[in-house]
């Protein structure tokens, strides 16, 4: 049964109000981030999603500048030294980051902002924007991630097992967040995310 549990009660609800709102979703790899994500801009596409950059190659739906900013590991690494990143972390051998400009730019003009990441990336933002909206998604069970991420078809069986490794860390750290949505269904878990956000 998918199901939302509120971490903070001081948190209220409607979160995301005209008025610069930053929303940091993270969980571990195959959760459904992405996908919970495309559907709630679907339904309100006056959110702004942070596009991240990252080192990996791109998969075969994406698109460069929309789904990430693919570049090299030295572009990034001097991205890094220039201080263009709100945050950055290396994950299964790859850098990942949100550019600091264009998120700066959405809430200087009031935009509620969508920010899916890295754990690690996560809690960095938390020390940038402590007034973050932090919301952690959860499988319904490891068993359910592992198959999801065989069903995605995209990572060797070791990339798989290093994931879920990853995953077993990440979830000890559900409870440092807002709230938490077990995804057992996405209409449901969107549903919930809406019921936070609006």
């Amino acid at each position: 049964m998918t199901q939302v549990v509120r971490t903070d009660s001081s948190t209220s609800k409607n979160d995301c109000q005209p008025k610069g709102k930053l929303i940091v979703v993270t969980g571990p790899s195959g959760v459904g981030k992405g996908t919970i994500l495309a559907r709630l801009l679907e339904r309100h596409p006056e959110l702004y999603r942070s596009t991240s950059v990252t080192t990996r190659s791109p998969r075969q739906e994406e698109i460069h500048g929309k789904d990430y900013y693919f570049v090299s590991r030295n572009q990034f690494e001097q991205m890094i030294a220039r201080g263009e990143l709100l945050e950055w972390a290396e994950f299964a051998g790859n850098y990942y980051g949100t550019p600091r400009e264009p998120v700066e730019k959405q809430i200087s003009l009031g935009k509620c902002i969508l920010m899916e990441i890295e754990l690690q990336g996560a809690r960095q933002i938390y020390q940038t924007f402590p007034t973050a909206l932090r919301i952690f998604i959860l499988p319904p069970s490891l068993e359910v991630l592992e198959q999801r991420l065989r069903d995605r078809a995209q990572d060797s069986p070791e990339a798989i097992a290093r994931r879920l490794r990853r995953a077993e860390e990440e979830l000890k750290a559900a409870s440092e967040f807002d709230f938490q949505i077990t995804n057992d269904h996405i209409e449901t878990a969107l549903n919930q995310l809406e019921a936070i956000l609006f």
